[in-house]
């Protein structure tokens, strides 16, 4: 696939941010208040408009404190679909249907439940004997660096995130319950993470548990390095890809802010 088909799947989730409006509390509205609808709500309550709530700056702080979430929310889907187009390309598989892993699994009330890892390189599918061969020797030498005896004969699994700030227990622990399946199914799960903020215990804890972890840092090896995996493993520069587009990347991304900053 051509890198300007690569740089519109990154960014075409990501614009989306510029068109967030905030909703204030209420679960009942579909779609956020703009500025004139924000003004009569807390100019209509006499104690935010007695204290100056109600105000063009008001708005503006609700409007860039939940769109900067929504940034780096969307910023993770473009992510996980640029990360998922290079493997279909790399490994040359026939159809989608290998992209990507999911198992089903019971919630407390009995009722089953859908769970999905982003992407997968299964060796059964890969094409490319090259990306193949390659794959298989990572994850070789991969478990030999994490003590693991036994080396998954499926293939690896991929869960993919833009950065991994939050050190939330019960987002760690939903993370190993996944891999656990996912070993159980004779795959590697690995945590692709395209930045290199992470906090060094969550690093820690889930290579302790038998997962592989891949960080946005540069030039330290396939077994650390998300872009050294890319570029060395799948056969694709990722690293590349972002130092030739940057250019482009962050005027959008400076655009989405500035609008994000505005009132209106």
């Amino acid at each position: 696939m051509p890198e300007i088909d690569y740089l519109e799947i990154f960014l075409e989730p990501i614009r989306k941010c510029a068109y967030y409006t905030p909703k204030f509390g209420s679960s009942a509205r579909k779609q956020g208040l703009v500025l004139i609808d924000f003004k009569n709500l807390y100019g209509s309550d006499p104690f935010y408009s007695w204290i100056g709530l109600d105000s063009d700056l008001m708005y503006a702080a609700h409007k860039a404190a939940g769109g900067m979430t929504s940034v780096y929310r969307q910023i993770g889907i473009g992510c996980e679909r640029l990360f998922r187009e290079v493997l279909f390309d790399a490994a040359g598989y026939a159809d989608r249907a290998p992209l990507t892993w999911s198992y089903s699994t019971k919630t407390r009330s009995g009722e089953s439940k859908k769970l999905s890892l982003d992407g997968r390189l299964g060796l059964e599918d890969i094409a490319r004997r090259d990306v193949r061969e390659r794959t298989r020797k990572w994850m070789v030498d991969y478990c030999r660096l994490l003590d693991i005896p036994d080396v998954p004969r499926r293939g690896a699994v991929f869960e993919i995130r833009q950065g991994y700030k939050s050190k939330d227990s019960k987002r760690q622990n939903a993370d190993i319950d996944n891999a656990t399946v996912a070993w159980s199914h004779g795959y590697l799960p690995v945590f692709a993470v395209f930045s290199s903020q992470i906090d060094s215990d969550i690093v820690l804890r889930y290579r302790n548990n038998r997962c592989g972890i891949l960080t946005g840092v540069r030039d330290s090896g396939p077994f650390t390095s998300l872009y050294d995996f890319m570029d060395e493993v799948v056969g694709y520069d990722l690293a590349g890809f972002f130092e030739a587009n940057r250019r482009v990347i962050r005027t959008e991304i400076e655009g989405i802010l500035e609008t994000l900053l505005r009132p209106a």
